[in-house]
Formats: structure tokens, sequence, C-alpha cells
């Protein structure tokens, strides 16, 4: 598949990381145009994420990706440097803490024996443990807890996101701050992206990487691609009581916090799946804060019962209807159409092994270092899902 002229559709951390990753091969000598139709990036997922990783995943292909994630970020100074210029993306390596009633204890240690088989650096505590571990945090009704010891972490998504960009466009990526509208076909494959001011881009490999509206792409071609805009609202609050060494943690419920800068954290939920409807305006939803999460937040930490919510904002998670995983690779028909989507809230976390998997596609035909096949578009027209028990 070592195609001349790349055309990405989507300039996000996804788009620009294929981008980076293409022209960074030695291989290749063709040209990567990315069309972003907002290059202010306001309402890309991208830029409004809660920017984590984790390696603590169900499946092995996520953990996979997650340890490549990991490796890039550590070195995300040198390996995305333009000139002298290097990038901070903020990286805090402070773990994920997943917490199991007694139900769900058999699970969470089912997937910690996967994670530790894979090499991920990984605790399994008990409720003790956990007291000892963290003593502000309650730990009624907690049978079980996973934590990350290392590899697993935050860090600014914004920022890497633009440090993607910077580096696509000194390696000779062009962007073209246009919308995608349509696709000109030959039999069973594009020659070229449309956009809406009526110029067309010619292609010898068009990539779907537009997030949240990636299906609209597929749309052109007929394809019914499972992926939906779902907004999530994330919500900043401070606490009067100091709450040290905080990881990103996660009640059986489903509510998330984690420290954001000093004295701050951010927190959030899924909306329960009966009141998750497409394409919501980007407005945070204060009720599901007052009614659901702040709750649970003053229950697992008590000092959380004096918390003072500051800020808010929402963003849209590319949500994969079918199995909650990433869909990338070829179309199986129409070969030089790949997808980069429905990655369902990790896009940003799993930008830097999918930009890499996607690159080797375009310039080798095939995988060199990480198999995405498991991701694959097959697994969605024989109704294989398959399926990460651990979602945020």
């Amino acid at each position: 598949m070592a195609g001349r002229k790349v055309v990405i559709i989507g300039g996000g951390a996804v788009g620009s990381a294929i981008a980076c990753f293409t022209l960074g091969d030695p291989a290749f000598r063709g040209e990567v145009t990315v069309i972003e139709r907002d290059p202010s990036y306001a309402r890309a997922s991208s830029a409004l994420s809660a920017s984590s990783i984790r390696q603590q995943f169900s499946t092995a292909i996520n953990i996979g990706i997650g340890k490549f994630g990991i490796e890039f970020l550590r070195e995300a100074g040198r390996r995305l440097a333009v000139g002298d210029e290097r990038p901070e993306i903020g990286l805090r390596e402070a773990g994920y803490l997943f917490l199991a009633p007694e139900s769900g204890r058999a699970v969470l240690e089912e997937n910690h024996r996967l994670q530790r088989s894979l090499g991920a650096d990984v605790a399994l505590l008990d409720a003790a443990a956990l007291r000892a571990r963290f003593p502000w945090v309650s730990a009624e009704g907690v049978a079980a807890a996973s934590l990350g010891l290392s590899g697993e972490g935050w860090f600014d998504g914004y920022s890497l996101l633009q440090a993607f960009r910077r580096k696509a466009r000194s390696l000779g990526a062009t962007y073209v701050a246009a919308e995608a509208c349509g696709f000109v076909r030959n039999s069973a494959r594009i020659r070229a992206v449309r956009l809406a001011d009526g110029r067309g881009l010619d292609c010898d490999i068009a990539v779907n990487a537009a997030g949240p509206w990636a299906r609209a792409p597929a749309e052109w071609l007929g394809i019914d691609l499972p992926v939906r805009a779902r907004r999530r609202s994330v919500f900043v609050f401070t606490c009067p009581t100091p709450v040290e060494g905080a990881p990103l943690l996660i009640d059986p419920s489903g509510v998330y916090f984690r420290p954001e800068g000093r004295g701050q954290f951010i927190c959030g939920t899924s909306p329960a799946p009966d009141d998750d409807p497409d394409d919501l305006p980007l407005e945070p939803d204060h009720a599901l804060f007052e009614e659901e999460i702040w709750p649970v937040l003053a229950a697992r930490v008590p000092a959380f019962e004096a918390l003072r919510q500051t800020s808010a904002w929402a963003g849209y998670y590319e949500y994969n209807t079918f199995d909650c995983n990433g869909i990338v690779g070829s179309h199986p028909e129409v070969r030089n159409f790949v997808f980069a989507n429905g990655f369902s809230g990790h896009g940003l976390q799993q930008s830097p092994a999918v930009g890499r998997g996607v690159a080797e596609l375009i310039v080798h035909g095939g995988y060199r270092t990480l198999d995405l096949s498991p991701l694959a578009f097959e697994r969605i027209a024989a109704n294989r899902p398959l399926l990460e028990r651990n979602v945020v």
C-alpha cells in the first residue's frame, strides 16, 4: 500500500500522529496532506480530553497499545522535537486505581493476570492494603483494587496534539483548512477527496481520522461505521483538605477523579446508556455532577464532602457503539480507504501506537511492530465484537 499521495481526513492527535510516522519513515517518498476543518481545535476531542494513559485494559491489544504509548510519551520531547524546540507535555505517572466490589472481584483479578502476563506494572490490593496506601479513601464496598505502579497517569493532551502537528509539518505535511465532503472513485478505489469549496485532492490512500465525525466519510462509500459523537462532561473542583498522592481513581460506579494541577481535581462519569444520545451540544451536564458524581465522590473520599466545583467543559467521545474499541486498518473492499476511528475515549492515549501502525500499513503494506489486526473492520461485518471491560 505504499501510495504516493496520502490524504488524511482529520488533523487531531490520531491524524497528525499518522502524518508524523508516515513522513518519518525513511522508506516513504510520497506526499501527505491533512484536512482539518477547525484549525483552532476548539471542538476537537484531542483538546477536550481528560488526557490520561493506562495499561489496565482487559484485551491484549489495548495493553500493547498502552505500553507503546507510555514509552512514546516519556520520550515525546526528543521524538517530536523540531530543531532545538522540544515539546513539554507534562507527563505525570501517578497511576490508575480501579476499585471493585465483591461482584467485580473475579473480573478484576482476571484482568490483572492478563496485564501482568504482558508486562504491565500493576498491583492487586485488598481493602486493608488500599486503606494503608491511601488513607484518605473509604474502602466501603471495595473487595479488591488494581493499582498501576508505573506506566500510567496523565499529561497535557493539547500540547501533545500541537507537538504532533508541528512535527508533521516540519517533515513536510501540508495542512489544509477545509471540510471534506466526498470522494471521487474509480471502481473499488478512491481517486480523490472532494472539499466543500469545490476543490479536489488526488490521493492514492485516504485515511479516515475524523474523530467523532468519522461516520460521514464512511457513508460517502456506503459503509456503515458504528461511530457516534457522544458528549462527556468534565468537572473541575477544589478541596480544602489535602488529598495527597492521588492516582486516577475509578469508583465501581464509574465515577472517576484525578488531580489537575496544584490543589485541583477533575472528575466525570459516563451517562446511563439510555440517556446518552448522539451529537448533544458541547455544554457540560451540570445535573450529572450534582445528582450522580458529587455523592459518589463524597462517599469515596470523605474530604470531598467539602469540595467546591469551580469550572467544567464538555468534549466528544468518538464512541464505537459496536464494542468500544478502535477500528483500524483498510476496508476489505475499498482497499485504499483506511480507518483510524472509534477509540471511545482512548484516542489521545492510543494515538502514538495507532499512528505508527497506520503508517506501517501505508508505507510497507502491513504491520511491522505491534499487530493491530485485532482492531480490523472485518470484525464488525462478521459480528465478532472485541469486548473491552475497562471503559472509563
